[in-house]
């Protein structure tokens, strides 16, 4: 008995069909075909240099550090060279375009969204009760616990306990509304009343309040997103045309399938 399995692009296209991966699969080609045309109306040219450091970001991305391990990835995704090239290329060329419309506009929009980029560093404990909650702030405030303390107790993720309730460095958009209102008007360190929401009771210790600033990545990210937006806008208003669907003529048996 053979272990081959022969896998047909009939077969390929009829998974992704049934796998109702269509639309994205549309969106995805719809996309690359925009950044063509429109790089192609900006002259956006590539030169060898470029396309080779391209492929160099391209194979540390996917940690292609030996020649061994390029050749094992463009087989595991049945990917040719040149397939490697053009995925590359087109890499660069949606990077060059992204630049080319929107890093004029970068600056003026980060001033324009200062408060989306300022940040805190925080700690937090959720409670259910909260008589408790208010308990557990007074006696904060009069020194006779400390935070560390509270969330030893009353955290269960062991990694969140184990770093004292620490939630990183948060923008101002990944707090509640509700909790971001006050932890942007404190005055680090401080902790905060406890503040009640549908998660539960919110003990937190404000330890820095960042104020943002323009530096070359946050300058990337506002480029990248206003070209995601950009691209989105595009699709949505574009028609796409494919021929897909088989004669209507198989699927008259089986209306009955489709009825309410």
């Amino acid at each position: 008995m053979s272990n081959v399995l022969t896998v047909s692009p009939d077969d390929i296209l009829d998974h992704i069909k049934l796998a109702c991966q269509i639309p994205n699969v549309l969106e995805s080609i719809a996309t690359r075909k925009i950044i063509e045309q429109e790089a192609k109306k900006a002259g956006i040219q590539i030169g060898l240099e470029e396309l080779q450091r391209a492929a160099d970001s391209l194979r540390l991305a996917n940690q292609l550090l030996k020649a061994e391990d390029t050749w094992a990835w463009l087989e595991k995704y049945h990917l040719s060279l040149d397939d490697f090239e053009a995925i590359a290329e087109n890499n660069l060329l949606s990077a060059k375009l992204a630049n080319h419309l929107f890093a004029d506009k970068a600056e003026q929009f980060f001033y324009a969204h200062q408060l989306d980029y300022i940040a805190a560093v925080t700690y937090e404990v959720v409670l259910d009760d909260e008589d408790l909650a208010l308990e557990l702030f007074y006696a904060l405030q009069e020194g006779e616990i400390s935070f560390q303390q509270i969330a030893r107790q009353y955290i269960q993720n062991t990694e969140i306990r184990r770093a004292g309730g620490y939630q990183g460095i948060r923008l101002r958009t990944d707090f509640r509304p509700e909790i971001a209102a006050t932890i942007f008007a404190a005055n680090p360190p401080q902790i905060l009343k406890p503040i009640t929401t549908p998660k539960g009771v919110h003990i937190i210790a404000v330890e820095e309040i960042i104020k943002p600033q323009l530096d070359e990545q946050r300058r990337l990210k506002i480029i990248g997103d206003l070209f995601t937006n950009w691209l989105k806008s595009q699709i949505a208003a574009m028609e796409i045309v494919t021929k897909l669907t088989k004669d209507a003529s198989s699927k008259v048996s089986k209306d009955v399938l489709i009825q309410a």
